[in-house]
């Protein structure tokens, strides 16, 4: 749950570097919302849900390309149906890129970083 309260609490930061981590545990945590919110019959809620975690999502997504060594503009590649969002799941599912890149240090590397 730590994970995904690290994310909302990044709520609209798009540079640095996110780990998979991080990353699919914030899906995992939203898809599961939506879902009991779906049984529920709370659509209405559901939506609301939905758009308040757009930001963000798309920001973790970024902040994941970052940490493989691609630029945030590659999230675009999602608009292309189907295959821009295969693209895009395999990119963000890659390992991180090892050491320090442009968009800063690897946070698996970091030692202010602890496992929660």
């Amino acid at each position: 749950m730590s994970w995904y309260l690290e994310v909302l609490k990044k709520y609209a930061v798009f540079t640095g570097r996110a780990r998979r981590k991080e990353c699919w545990m914030f899906v995992l945590v939203s898809f599961i919302i939506c879902f009991v919110l779906s049984i529920l019959k709370l659509n209405a809620i559901s939506s609301l849900y939905s758009l308040a975690v757009l930001v963000p999502s798309i920001a973790v997504a970024i902040r994941r390309l970052h940490d493989t060594g691609r630029s945030g503009w590659w999230f675009l590649i999602s608009f292309i149906p189907l295959v821009g969002t295969i693209i895009l799941i395999v990119f963000l599912a890659q390992d991180s890129q090892a050491g320090e890149n442009q968009y800063g240090p690897n946070p698996k590397e970091s030692p202010a970083v602890e496992e929660p």
